[in-house]
């Protein structure tokens, strides 16, 4: 990964890292809102809810947009498909070790396992001398 796509990443988790920023990104991703609507929704002044949203907007996650006289705040479609494809990579390593592992597993169950039965056959060959 690329130093600067690891910054950029970085801060995006960083600030999604804050539980309270995290519900103002979760309910702005249903639908476009405005500070006070977002405000209304969580027991913080909207002050506290326009911090948490320009936080969001300066880690390129949420992008404001005038509606008339309103501005309303939503997810950033390039922000949000860059942590996405960050994740996704994460998961795509995840899986190539996973199958490596399943595939070692599997061939070494298929494989004859010499010696499996020889404590057996050896606990006979005594009993049989005796």
């Amino acid at each position: 990964m690329k130093t600067a796509l690891a910054q950029a990443s970085a801060r995006r988790f960083a600030a999604l890292g804050d539980p309270t920023r995290l519900q103002v990104f979760a309910l702005i991703s249903h639908a476009p809102l405005s500070v006070a609507e977002v405000a209304a929704q969580l027991p913080v002044s909207r002050p506290a809810v326009s911090q948490h949203l320009k936080v969001l907007a300066d880690a390129g996650l949420v992008r404001l947009e005038s509606v008339g006289t309103r501005n309303h705040y939503r997810p950033d479609t390039d922000g949000v498909a860059s942590l996405r494809d960050f994740i996704d990579s994460l998961w795509d390593v995840g899986l190539a070790r996973f199958k490596q592992q399943a595939e070692k597993v599997a061939r070494e169950r298929a494989r004859p396992q010499r010696g499996a039965h020889e404590p057996v056959r050896a606990v006979a060959q005594r009993k049989e001398k005796r």
